[in-house]
């Protein structure tokens, strides 16, 4: 019996277009504390910093100062791009043996074996030591221009407001409450006083917050002494003493020794266009062969037909496999990432891509009681099996699915893309940049056409969108496909959003189906 959902139901989200500088993502108040920073005066990397906190606190579950990731930026003009790292890494002391695999599969994002009391995926034993702070206080110091106590301002003022329930929120809370029941700090945020969601009514009379006092002050912190003292310090010492309350191994040396790194992008050509990348520990060398063996091929069509749906999923299945065997990450279960993609371009010209994450939905699961972090699981990305290219072990760097992008058209144009969705991601970049460069789409087409995913072993999930005779044609055709809505919750597709930089001006496409999403512009062209 087929699954009920509406096929007739349609929805669109039209691009924005911005005379000036323009910033998107998965929720609008942080986008509008983007755009204000460029309206003061701020480039495209203070936008990005202030961004990225204020995402931490209106958007908890996705990332914040508790997670890691990365960040693109190219400067108008310029042949190359930068890339900081600011991913995260395994405590110094862990103790393989904490992490005893005792039989059968996980449960959560990948399918590695069981481990004793779920510790590398829920509780301080699953946190790894976190980038972000470092990564936005080392784009600050290297390209910023407004004072760093400004950008993390908008954050910590809705901190002290509190995370607003509304609907999505209170699906997304209730979904997680019994993991976070388990956790004094999280009960606290999350949870009302009887334990269940926290809730509002059905009218806009009567809203319910969350308290993220407690987070407002840690910001406040970080505001006024800098991202070091994230890491060094009084606030690192109650950080890494909370931890270590919860059953965690991090210690000082954990923190002091974080570095967030800024190396050159990857850049290589595709077809007559170029493509700035990340290196190393992301999903970006993967995006490079998968776009390395779509060189040759030819589009048939002047939209994608099955047959380019067939090349996209049989050129990434084997990229992927090549990441499996060489990098040692493994094939996912149907779980989403927990994970957040903005771009910023401003009045400059400058772009930004950045995304960020705590892994799982809501990380470990673990808000620290006084100074309200909710942490990462990054333990998580590690094999708990011994002896594998990316088995669980001390002071490692996290192996990732991010892949901040940013594409320059042969016309002309620089588009800055990127998603959330775990394994997902690499599917939904590929697909939108052939859209965008194969097809030369704009980008509220590319972002409105349908895709399938291929991140699952064996299986293609095909958007029900799709033309019937391209799902007729890939059903009959593939081994093993199966017909999904793209939804609200839960994401059967990556969450992507996308900048473009052209002669007419800025604009910005958020995902269609994703309900907080959206750009702002800086002077909105009406």
């Amino acid at each position: 019996m087929s699954r009920a959902f509406s096929r007739s139901q349609h929805i669109r989200k039209p691009a924005v277009h911005s005379e000036a500088g323009i910033v998107v993502s998965q929720n609008r108040i942080a986008s509008e504390i983007g755009v204000n920073i460029l309206r003061q005066g701020g480039n495209a990397v203070d936008a990005a910093v202030a961004t990225s906190f204020a995402l931490g606190v209106v958007e908890p579950w996705m990332s914040g100062i508790g997670g890691g990731g990365y960040m693109i930026v190219q400067h108008q003009n310029e042949t190359r791009a930068k890339v900081i790292d600011f991913g995260m890494c395994s405590p110094i002391q862990l103790n393989i043996a904490d992490y005893p695999v005792v039989g059968g599969q996980a449960n959560d994002l990948f399918p590695w074996p069981n481990v004793k009391n779920n510790a590398n995926i829920f509780g301080a034993c699953a946190v790894a030591i976190p980038g972000l702070v470092a990564g936005m206080g080392m784009a600050h110091e290297t390209f910023g221009s407004k004072v760093w106590a400004d950008l993390l301002s908008p954050a910590i003022a809705e901190a002290h407001e509190g995370l607003l329930v509304d609907w999505y929120s209170q699906l997304i809370i209730a979904n997680a409450s019994n993991k976070l029941s388990n956790f004094i700090g999280s009960k606290g945020t999350f949870l009302d006083d009887e334990g269940f969601p926290k809730s509002s009514a059905w009218t806009a009379l009567s809203q319910t917050r969350c308290n993220q006092s407690n987070l407002a002050k840690t910001l406040t912190h970080i505001a006024n002494h800098g991202s070091k003292s994230f890491y060094e310090g009084a606030l690192a010492e109650k950080i890494i003493t909370e931890l270590n309350a919860e059953g965690g191994c991090q210690c000082q040396a954990d923190f002091s020794q974080y570095q967030a790194q800024i190396y050159d992008a990857s850049v290589y050509s595709y077809r007559d266009h170029y493509v700035y990348g990340t290196p190393n520990m992301t999903a970006g060398p993967t995006l490079q062969h998968v776009l390395k063996r779509l060189n040759s091929w030819v589009p048939s069509d002047e939209i994608p037909d099955a047959d380019a749906y067939k090349i996209y999923d049989s050129n990434i299945r084997f990229a992927n496999a090549e990441r499996y065997n060489q990098m040692g990450d493994n094939v996912p279960k149907t779980a989403s990432g927990c994970t957040t993609h903005f771009n910023v371009i401003d009045r400059d010209g400058n772009m930004v891509a950045v995304t960020q994450t705590l892994l799982s939905m809501f990380g470990s699961h673990l808000v620290l009681p006084t100074t309200g972090i909710l942490m990462n699981n990054g333990i998580m990305w590690f094999d708990p099996a011994p002896d594998k290219p990316n088995s669980i072990g001390p002071n490692k760097r996290c192996l990732s699915n991010m892949m901040p992008t940013i594409l320059r058209h042969h016309d002309g144009r620089s588009i800055a893309l990127g998603a959330a969705g775990g394994r997902k991601i690499l599917p939904a970049i590929v697909q939108l940049v052939s859209f965008l460069l194969d097809y030369d789409m704009d980008i509220e087409t590319a972002m409105h056409t349908p895709r399938i995913d291929c991140s699952l072993d064996n299986v293609t999930i095909i958007d029900y969108n799709l033309l019937p005779e391209i799902r007729q044609t890939l059903n009959s055709t593939m081994t093993s496909c199966i017909e999904a809505p793209r939804t609200t919750y839960p994401f059967n597709f990556a969450c992507p959003c996308l900048a473009e930089l052209s002669s007419s001006g800025t604009s910005a496409a958020a995902e269609v189906m994703s309900p907080w999403a959206d750009a702002v512009a800086e002077v909105p062209i009406t």
